[in-house]
């Protein structure tokens, strides 16, 4: 592939100037900032999408390995779920009726996922493990949450942070103070580790007869160790907790019916988002009936929640990935990312590793006081070999064997040149722009 035309007056960096004026932060989504990638470099905008194919405001075209964050997961503008949402919206998006499709969509899901019986409809994730949290709370008549993982915005979750900056680490992110989150909320959500169950005991014993909910991501980077999963799972029957599988991420990725269905466990609740709609906004709450019933208990209402598109995109998303057996091709392409990547960074002698199941494959670079430069280095020149790409691989239907092969050319040109300006200790000289930042902080 011919390399891209260099980043001089770049107009997404020029639009991003202004949109700093215009929006605090920039944009709606944090792992979207430009700061994140690389500075006055990277696109920022784009014009059009098609497949696995972005195009920028200058016209130049990319192969994206981010997907938006995994929501692409059938490709963008994809013909099945545009036409599923093109015959929503010419017979009406919203009317003081309701669309029978979240009926159809709600049945679908108590199909694909064990925990289901009952589904709540949200449209984003972090709404939804808001709803989640909120259910759990009414059922139990509890207050405190312990959690393990990212789980979003809310208050809820950032109330971590609230009796120190790093309560968050290792979860979301390090030093995120907890602004505008009230000081009571202080101590009801506690944090432990993946594979830890003994620290959640800890938490119980500590508080007993307080818990709501466990909250947790059932996998991250790594499988969990023998024995954890069913160990949280009794842990939280032990102590009347509701047991909340955050699924955003993971769904439909590792099997149809979830990672719960991959490691064969399943909470009392799941939540899922995401990937669910190909990139419309669609997120659901679902779980065991008794616990679900106990959101009549409480107000969890949203003019919104009831627009048609939604459902006619998740409809028509969970149906492909179904009748192609997506998981099935998240598996083979990401074992042919994750041995390539592992290939080549022996190969250049650089110290990165490959992390995650082949469904979700991410590299952890080790580069010392210069290892978020590496990093900006990479992407950087990822992006003039036409690729949107940072060290997380977010895998689409739109992706096949070619596109991989390319991707990790490019990747073994970029090593190449990675594992030059090392030794010479050129990484920084070599940026044509600012490091990208690794961490929260306000932007001006």
């Amino acid at each position: 592939m011919a390399l891209n035309a260099p980043a001089e007056g770049n107009p997404g960096w020029a639009l991003w100037q202004k949109a700093l004026r215009l929006i605090p932060g920039g944009g709606q989504l944090l792992s979207k900032r430009a700061e994140l990638f690389a500075p006055e470099q990277w696109p920022t905008y784009f014009s059009r999408a098609k497949g696995c194919r972005v195009w920028d405001l200058a016209g130049r075209e990319y192969i994206d390995m981010q997907m938006s964050v995994g929501q692409a997961i059938c490709g963008y503008a994809d013909p099945d779920v545009d036409a599923a949402v093109r015959h929503r919206i010419d017979r009406g998006v919203t009317t003081t009726l309701n669309s029978p499709d979240e009926v159809e969509l709600a049945e679908l899901l108590c199909e694909v996922f064990a925990c289901a019986e009952m589904v709540r409809f949200t449209r984003t994730g972090g709404e939804a493990l808001a709803v989640a949290v909120r259910i759990a709370r009414a059922h139990t008549g509890r207050d405190r949450v312990a959690f393990c993982g990212y789980h979003g915005w809310s208050d809820w979750y950032l109330a971590a942070n609230l009796v120190g900056e790093d309560s968050l680490r290792g979860h979301l992110l390090p030093g995120l103070a907890a602004e505008g989150v009230p000081k009571g909320l202080a101590g009801t959500a506690l944090p432990f580790e993946y594979n830890h169950p003994e620290q959640l005991e800890a938490l119980l014993k500590r508080y007993p007869g307080e818990f709501a909910a466990v909250v947790m991501e059932p996998i991250r980077q790594y499988d969990p160790a023998p024995g954890f999963l069913p160990r949280v799972k009794e842990l939280a029957a032990e102590h009347g907790c509701v047991l909340i599988f955050d699924e955003v991420t993971a769904g439909f990725r590792y099997a149809m019916g979830g990672a719960e269905e991959y490691l064969g466990i399943c909470g009392d609740m799941a939540v899922i988002a995401k990937a669910m709609s190909n990139g419309y906004a669609m997120a659901a709450v679902l779980g065991r009936r008794d616990v679900m019933s106990s959101a009549q208990r409480t107000f969890i209402s949203s003019s919104y929640w009831t627009e048609g598109i939604g459902p006619a995109a998740a409809l028509a998303t969970i149906k492909k990935l179904r009748a192609v057996n997506a998981p099935q091709h998240f598996w083979r392409l990401g074992e042919q990312v994750h041995t390539g990547l592992s290939e080549l960074a022996a190969r250049h002698g650089l110290p990165i590793k490959v992390l995650g199941k082949a469904p979700l494959p991410s590299m952890a670079f080790d580069f010392g006081d210069e290892t978020q430069a590496v990093s900006t280095l990479f992407t950087q020149e990822m992006l003039d070999r036409g690729f949107l790409a940072a060290k997380g691989v977010m895998l689409s239907l739109a992706h096949d064997e070619s596109v991989i092969e390319r991707y990790l050319s490019a990747v073994d040109g970029t090593f190449a040149v990675l594992a030059r300006a090392v030794a010479r200790k050129e990484v920084r000289s070599r940026l044509r722009g600012p490091v990208a930042q690794s961490t929260f902080r306000r932007m001006a």
